[in-house]
């Protein structure tokens, strides 16, 4: 059974395009964390940001932290696979990293809003697998921002009401979890990727692998 197991992961297929998104504060970008822990072989697409770095942040980890007139440049160079404008910053998916990755057979996880994940959907449907996460209520996604301590009154006020805005946009994407406790939306999630892996028509590897338990040339 061991031996099975190692041709089953060793097979040849495309990558995978793993697109959470959320409203601020609805956890996607924890679920994200607990995603990269859970799977060693999954990579972050590091966006580059406009806005300000957060004390908790590291350059080049969490994201690329550029000007806005680096920004406009990538976007006018076709650098950028995605870009969006949230909160009044802008927010862009380097081109190459991704595209790479998935020539490669090495899967991507994108934490990004619904307009990034809707123009990843747009681009490159074949290799995007979209999660939505939605907060059990409103009132607790106020909770979730003020706990986090790490944005003005203002700016949580902003927050909530882009999210009005943001969640309709749910039935966009292939699947939706409602993050009412961590660990079973993080599970939910976990469960979609492993499956996502499975399908035929990302695993080419598998119609030499079959040709060889049948002796079949086609």
């Amino acid at each position: 059974m061991a031996g099975a197991g190692t041709i089953a992961n060793n097979l040849a297929r495309r990558g995978v395009m793993l697109v959470l998104s959320s409203p601020s504060g609805a956890g996607k970008s924890t679920i994200a964390r607990n995603m990269l822990n859970a799977f060693p072989d999954l990579t972050l697409s590091v966006s580059v940001t406009t806005r300000a770095r957060r004390g908790s942040e590291i350059d080049g980890t969490h994201y690329r932290f550029i000007s806005e007139t680096e920004f406009q440049r990538m976007r006018d160079s076709d650098a950028l696979l995605e870009w969006a404008e949230v909160h009044g910053n802008f927010y862009g998916t380097p081109r190459d990293p991704a595209i790479q990755a998935m020539q490669e057979g090495r899967d991507m996880l994108f934490d990004i809003d619904w307009q990034g994940g809707k123009q990843l959907m747009e681009k490159a449907r074949g290799d995007v697998v979209s999660v939505f996460i939605l907060p059990p209520s409103m009132d607790e996604l106020k909770r979730r921002l003020v706990r986090r301590a790490e944005d003005s009154e203002e700016v949580i006020a902003r927050r909530l009401k882009n999210a009005l805005e943001e969640i309709p946009h749910w039935q966009e994407y292939d699947y939706v979890v409602i993050n009412d406790d961590l660990d079973r939306a993080f599970q939910e999630v976990k469960s979609v990727l492993v499956a996502e892996r499975l399908r035929q028509d990302r695993r080419h590897g598998l119609y030499d692998f079959a040709r060889t338990l049948t002796g079949s040339e086609k």
